[in-house]
C-alpha cells in the first residue's frame, strides 16, 4: 500500500527538524506491530511510502494512528489548534486523512518506488534524489536494486500520482 501523510502546516519542517523522532516511533510502532516498509522519503511537510503488512493483517489506519500521535505526543504544544481539534484532544500538527494506494502489480510498484525516490528532487529540496538523506533510495543503491546512476539522471520521468 502507498500512503501519503501531510503534515497540518505545509510551511512547515517539523518531519526533518525531528527527524530523529520519527524514525524511533516508526520503529516503536513496528515492534509492537510488524510491517515491512518497500520505500519511503520523508520531506519536511510530508512523507510518502510503501508499507506490506504480514499476511492477513489489513490495519493500516492503526500503524499511522500510532506513528502520527507517538510524533505529536514528543514534541512542544506550539501549533495553533482549532475548536474541533481541542474538544478532540488533538494536536495540530497531522492533517486528518492521508492518501492511500493499492499496488496492483510489479509495475505499479516499481513507478511508485520511482516516484518516492525522485519526491526531494520534485519539490527543489536537491537536484539528485540520491543527495535527499532521509529516502530508502539509499538501501535500493547499496543492495544494488536500482544503478547509482538512476538518481543522478535529471531526464528521467517519474509519474505524479498526486495530481
Amino acid at each position: 500500500m502507498v500512503f501519503t501523510v501531510n503534515l497540518e502546516q505545509s510551511d512547515s519542517d517539523l518531519l526533518v527538524a525531528h527527524i530523529g523522532h520519527l524514525r524511533n516511533v516508526v520503529r516503536r510502532v513496528r515492534q509492537r506491530h510488524p510491517f515491512t516498509i518497500e520505500a519511503m522519503v520523508v520531506l519536511p511537510d510530508h512523507l510518502h511510502a510503501i508499507w506490506s503488512l504480514p499476511e492477513g493483517d489489513n490495519d493500516y489506519a492503526m500503524r499511522w494512528g500510532l506513528i502520527k500521535a507517538g510524533f505529536s505526543k514528543g514534541l512542544p504544544l506550539q501549533e495553533i489548534r482549532s475548536a474541533s481539534r481541542v474538544s478532540k484532544g488533538e494536536r495540530g500538527i497531522w492533517q486528518r486523512r492521508y492518501w492511500e494506494h493499492r499496488i496492483r502489480d510489479d509495475r505499479d510498484l516499481e513507478n511508485h518506488v520511482a516516484y518516492i525516490h525522485h519526491n526531494p528532487v520534485k519539490h527543489g529540496h536537491v537536484s539528485r534524489a540520491q543527495d535527499w538523506p532521509h529516502s530508502s533510495i539509499h538501501q535500493y543503491l547499496r543492495r544494488g536494486i536500482i544503478p547509482h546512476d538512476w538518481a543522478a539522471t535529471p531526464t528521467t520521468r517519474h509519474t505524479d500520482f498526486n495530481e
